[in-house]
């Protein structure tokens, strides 16, 4: 990507990863979001992808924060995506998890509370491509 862009191939504008709060990926975000071009990140999986998501949302770390907002363990972990410049775009066909989904706007994690879940990394891939 970075030689295509060098070489004036066609820039992208998005970038997609595999990226949650057990596999964060933080030198390929840090770097994608410092390059010049202004290339968005986008997380794969934010919520840890199929058969994986149970863990994640019983995190007592993750549940601890959730209930202090008033919020579920899944705005909160997308919060957090968004607060660190990851855009998200979680799948559900369940109505109640789309209006959940998008009810993330009206809360914000403190500096503490966003190092509490940045250390919950594991560097757990759970999709390989």
């Amino acid at each position: 990507m970075v030689k295509a862009v060098a070489t004036g191939w066609s820039k992208p504008v998005l970038i997609q990863n595999e990226i949650h709060s057990y596999y964060q990926n933080k030198d390929v975000v840090r770097h994608i979001q410092s390059l010049p071009q202004k290339i968005a990140v986008q997380s794969w999986y934010p919520l840890g992808g199929r058969g994986y998501t149970g863990p994640m949302l019983n995190n007592r770390v993750i549940g601890k924060n959730a209930e202090k907002h008033g919020k579920s363990p899944a705005q909160v972990i997308l919060r957090w995506d968004l607060q660190n410049g990851v855009a998200v775009i979680p799948g559900s066909s369940n109505p109640e998890h789309i209006r959940e989904n998008i009810s993330i706007f009206d809360f914000e994690l403190t500096p503490d509370e966003m190092k509490d879940i940045g250390g919950l990394n594991r560097n757990e891939k759970h999709d390989w491509y």
